[in-house]
């Protein structure tokens, strides 16, 4: 059944004719990528037979099976891959090349084979800045910006908005050995940016005063109904915009907090369409209609 995972051991060469995709992961039953990918190919197959051939699978691969995964995909007639946890940054060693923004963010989310060797891409960037302008009305160009945490969700989005020319990034962590670490490699990427970092418990007073401030929520706090709060949004204006990189939940307490102040707000699934959106458009260098994904969103997500 396609929306059951294979292990490395089910993984079989496709039939003839057939080309595969896959998400990596592991866990991986929670992924929804198969629903978007495959909603994505059908429309793609009504102009052009060829996709209807193209298959989009999940793969739960332990961490030391990573580099015999992808090697044993690739033979088995997959042509692209997507990553998530925890692969993202484990699969640099075995790739071909890398894309230059997903250098500095130290991460990939998407392999394309190409050349006798996979290559890594990252779309994550891409999805926030998307997901912002489609949900918020927001575009990064011009705009201060605030991404709350320092792990490898924070620089996707922080390399993505330095790279779109934001007017001035804050960086906001608890643990400050991570943040000065994450703020040198920006600074040392971006040199004529403006960045300021800082730790979480010692917010600038500026920060209260900034209309129409962009704030990213790129910590996992909020998974659970118990986790603490990123930050106190009480602390802003109400002309800022609030967006979560978590899905599921719909309505982190977070977002419930900003949307009992006033604020405009958004949760990660649009990043995560757009992001995919992305993928699929490298391996088949043709243009993905965003609906169709949508629309292939479980109901509980929507």
């Amino acid at each position: 059944m396609l929306d059951q995972p294979l292990t490395l051991e089910e993984i079989m060469p496709m039939p003839k004719g057939h080309i595969g995709l896959a998400v990596l992961g592991y866990p991986i039953h929670h992924s929804i990528s198969p629903n978007l990918h495959n909603a994505a190919l059908a429309k793609m197959a009504e102009e052009r037979k060829e996709f209807s051939n193209w298959t989009y699978r999940m793969v739960e691969l332990m961490p030391e099976n990573l580099e015999k995964g992808i090697a044993r995909l690739q033979e088995c007639g997959y042509i692209g891959l997507n990553l998530t946890i925890p692969h993202k940054v484990e699969v640099l060693p075995y790739l071909a090349s890398i894309q230059k923004n997903a250098q500095i963010m130290g991460a990939v989310n998407t392999l394309v084979w190409e050349n006798e060797g996979w290559h890594g891409y990252n779309t994550d960037g891409y999805g926030i800045e998307m997901g912002l302008k489609e949900k918020l009305g927001a575009n990064i160009h011009g705009s201060e910006v605030l991404i709350l945490g320092a792990g490898g969700a924070s620089r996707a989005a922080a390399s993505q908005c330095l790279s779109g020319g934001c007017q001035k990034l804050w960086l906001g962590n608890r643990s400050v050995d991570r943040l000065e670490e994450v703020a040198s490699i920006l600074k040392t990427n971006y040199p004529s940016a403006n960045i300021h970092a800082f730790p979480l418990n010692m917010l600038p007073s500026e920060l209260a005063e900034k209309k129409n401030l962009i704030i990213i929520n790129a910590t996992s706090l909020g998974l659970n109904n118990e986790d603490a709060q990123p930050c106190d949004l009480t602390l802003f204006a109400a002309s800022s915009r609030i967006f979560d990189m978590i899905y599921n939940p719909v309505k982190t307490n977070f977002l419930q907090i900003a949307e009992k102040l006033g604020m405009e707000n958004a949760n990660g699934l649009s990043m995560l369409v757009h992001q995919a959106a992305k993928a699929l458009e490298l391996w088949t260098k043709q243009k993905v209609n965003i609906n169709s994904m949508y629309e292939a969103v479980p109901q509980n997500l929507r």
